[in-house]
């Protein structure tokens, strides 16, 4: 990695948008220090993550960088984050897509701007973008969205397969605390201390809103750009990586949109890929470079005449909790599907284990794993460079039902989705089935390479659940996890299969045997047919990192325990995000974030979830905290929720609330 010193730039470290409504939204802004004179094309980031401290890392290494290469890049906070005024609602709300129109329409209407607008953000921005895009404001000429989802419901941190993520109730406290801290006094004036008791009175509780919402309903079609896939008229180049949750929308969003596209998905974790990890990391900015001036200034830099999607096909590696670095090549398809470059293998689930061909599966075979199985799964999000990713799967194949193949006599490329189609039937009015495809190693080590899930109640539609008839035999696709990734010669190739999945998901209403039916069970796995390339991409830059006093270092730990005595298996997450301090206007930051999940074997009543988080942040003799906590418990019928803020300014309390709330379980 190289710091490019930009020259010639000018930075207004905040100013304000104001809205029709009344609003004023917080802006960074980064420009050629001719721009006035000069106008150029703008790149826009909007999202909630605080560009004071929050984002401002990242920031420094990535907007002065496209500034200096003749962009204007505009960083602003949505509503009710940060020093932006308004208050917050949940997220991707229509307000929220309104302000970002308005944004839009005032940066073209600035001097320095030429009318050319593109937005580029990750996660929450990523979403954003496909959302403003699809509102059609007539400068958006392209996005770059990463890390992202055309899907709300099938494919975000909510729900997968019909079951509730766990990372519904992980992610909702992280915004509970994001949510609570203040806006910085040196920027808005003596009013910060209204404004911020504003925001803390109408924190919405988002984990019960998320709970309520079970199938996909109304709630998760708003944002989810897969409703209508035409109304997006914008360039659109979708990244993300591997070991990211969000792998499965590229193929769906390259299928389907109508818009010129491109897909790159790289090895990478929840991050931009010219910080990310694992390595190799890329020239990122050169490569966005290379899209804004061809969309917003004209240039033709080639990159619409390359193949449409380039992705990194990762080689076989030990499993391990995080990886610096992944083996790989670089591999490209003309676009997705591409058939030219894929083929389906078929292989069947049998009593001799998972063979090619279509072979029926001869003795019924009950799926029984206890609730606990799949505490090695891994975190759902890898986002913290934490020990998050899927350790040795041995510990839980134990206590699940795997089919293996023969040794490969030649390395297996798979490039795909896999699909898995069975047959199966549950002892209980509901039921999970987690299914994992991993590779075994000749020293018995097994690594997961993808894996897809499924509540019984949602097999035919996400929107309309139905439920299970105990003893009904049930036809059921599960789609895995779209993947690139060789399974070498020497290796196996293996299914497990659980009924639950610990603490990825959260526990169905009741322990329910799911038994295979001895008929035909499916394995259908895409395969790459094609040529690796030679690395398409340049030297990671950036531009110089920001000023910053490390005063308590970050750590991250995953804890795995079992209670012998009472039989509860738990998983303790801590990520200590540290101490920090920025030189520039003498902000420090200290933030903890506390998760703990635990659930008997055998009693899914005991499934539980409790976060608390800690945000102090100040500067001199001013100092403020929140502090969050909430505790999920359940029965067969209910969630229980209850939670708590508590706000502190130095000594004092300033704000206190509390939640206790009921919500009915529909189908999860």
């Amino acid at each position: 990695m190289s710091e490019i010193v930009p020259e010639n730039i000018l930075e207004i470290e905040n100013t304000w948008i104001s809205l029709s409504n009344g609003i004023r939204l917080a802006a960074r802004i980064w420009m050629p220090d001719d721009a006035q004179t000069r106008p150029v094309p703008a790149i826009l980031e909007y999202l909630p993550y605080r560009k004071r401290d929050g984002t401002a890392v990242r920031d420094a290494l990535t907007h002065p960088y496209l500034a200096a290469h003749g962009y204007a890049c505009v960083r602003v906070d949505i509503r009710g984050y940060g020093e932006s005024q308004g208050l917050v609602d949940d997220e991707y709300v229509k307000s929220e897509q309104d302000d970002g129109l308005e944004v839009i329409d005032w940066i073209t209407r600035q001097p320095w701007c030429d009318g050319n607008v593109g937005m580029m953000g990750i996660s929450w921005g990523g979403f954003n973008g496909l959302q403003i895009a699809a509102r059609q404001p007539q400068a958006l000429k392209a996005i770059i969205t990463l890390c992202s989802t055309d899907d709300r419901y099938a494919d975000d941190i909510h729900y997968k397969g019909g079951n509730m993520l766990m990372e519904n109730i992980g992610w909702a406290a992280t915004m509970f605390s994001y949510s609570t801290a203040p806006p910085d006094p040196a920027l808005v004036g003596d009013d910060w201390l209204v404004m911020w008791k504003k925001r803390l009175n109408s924190i919405p509780l988002l984990v019960e809103k998320w709970m309520t919402h079970q199938r996909r309903d109304r709630l998760w079609q708003h944002g989810s750009i897969c409703e209508d896939y035409s109304r997006i008229k914008a360039a659109v180049y979708c990244i993300t990586g591997w070991a990211d949750a969000y792998t499965n929308p590229i193929p769906r969003m390259m299928q389907h949109l109508e818009c010129p596209r491109k897909a790159l998905v790289g090895p990478w974790q929840h991050k931009y890929p010219h910080f990310a990890i694992p390595e190799p990391r890329i020239g990122f900015l050169q490569e966005a470079l290379r899209w804004w001036d061809y969309w917003l200034k004209n240039i033709d830099t080639g990159i619409m005449d390359e193949p449409a999607c380039t992705f990194y096909m990762q080689e076989s590696v030990a499993p391990r909790p995080n990886y610096r670095h992944r083996p790989g090549q670089w591999i490209q398809c003309d676009g997705w599907p591409d058939k030219n470059r894929t083929i389906t293998q078929r292989f069947s689930l049998t009593d001799r284990g998972l063979v090619a061909g279509d072979e029926p599966l001869e003795t019924l075979t009950p799926i029984d794993s206890p609730l606990s199985c799949g505490v090695h799964g891994g975190e759902y999000l890898p986002l913290w460079y934490g020990p998050d990713f899927p350790t040795d799967q041995r510990r839980d194949d134990v206590l699940s039902i795997c089919f293996d193949a023969p040794p490969l006599k030649e390395d297996l490329k798979i490039l795909g989705n896999p699909v898995l189609r069975i047959h199966v039937s549950s002892d209980k009015s509901c039921g999970q089935i987690t299914a994992r495809l991993s590779d075994v190693a000749a020293d018995g080590r097994i690594t997961r390479v993808s894996y897809g899930t499924i509540n019984l109640n949602s097999r035919n539609a996400l929107n309309l659940p139905e439920q299970v008839t105990a003893g009904e035999i049930y036809a059921v696709e599960i789609q895995l996890d779209f993947i690139a990734q060789t399974i070498p010669r020497g290796h196996r190739m293996r299914i497990a299969l659980s009924n639950s999945y610990f603490p990825l998901l959260w526990t169905a209403p009741e322990k329910a045997v799911i038994s295979l039916q001895p008929v035909m069970q499916l394995l259908e796995l895409p395969l790459f047919t094609g040529q690796a390339i030679e690395d398409p991409f340049q030297p990671v830059q950036t531009a110089v990192a920001e000023s910053v006093t490390v005063l308590r270092k970050a750590t991250n730990t995953r804890n795995i325990c079992e209670d012998v005595q009472s039989g509860i298996v738990s998983v303790e997450i801590i990520d200590d995000f540290g101490r920090m301090k920025f030189n520039q206007h003498g902000l420090w930051v200290d933030q903890l974030a506390q998760e703990y999940y635990s659930t008997h074997p055998e009693d899914p009543d005991q499934t539980r979830a409790s976060t608390c988080w800690t945000h102090k942040t100040g500067r001199g003799d001013w100092q403020v905290a929140s502090n969050t906590e909430m505790n999920i418990s359940c029965d067969k019928n209910s969630f229980y929720i209850r939670a708590t803020l508590v706000a502190t300014l130095g000594d004092e309390v300033v704000y206190r609330k509390k939640w206790n709330e009921t919500v009915a379980r529909q189908s999860v």
